[in-house]
């Protein structure tokens, strides 16, 4: 009896931690990204000011197209990206430098870039 107890408490350890973990994720689709920003900008920004890095996955970042490589960023939601792109940001994996290292860059910019970015890596 204490056997079946100590395997119902671990199954529902395991669904409460699984729920928790999944409800923090977010999702995003081509059409959302097609509906909130400007893709044909975004690309010609990548080409521009991000493609260095992303084409061969320096310093960390993401190689654009590659959907193993986005999926957990992609998880933490599309404001939290384009935030830490716009500001910078330091983890574990590498790091990102503010707005690509280009100063003039605006918010939405920087969104749409990211947009683009993520649209390939679906």
């Amino acid at each position: 009896m204490s056997r079946i107890l100590s395997l119902f408490g671990l199954c529902i350890a395991l669904v409460l931690c699984f729920g928790i973990s999944d409800a923090n994720a977010q999702s995003v689709t081509k059409d959302q990204l097609k509906s909130k920003y400007k893709l044909t900008e975004g690309k010609k920004l990548y080409d521009e000011n991000c493609m260095g890095c992303h084409k061969i996955g320096a310093m960390g970042a993401p190689k654009t197209g590659d959907k193993a490589g986005w999926t957990a960023r992609i998880a933490t939601g599309m404001d939290a990206m384009v935030k830490n792109s716009f500001d910078g940001y330091k983890g574990k994996a590498g790091m990102m430098p503010a707005k690509g290292g280009n100063a003039k860059l605006t918010k939405d910019q920087v969104g749409n870039a990211v947009a683009y970015m993520v649209d390939q890596s679906l």
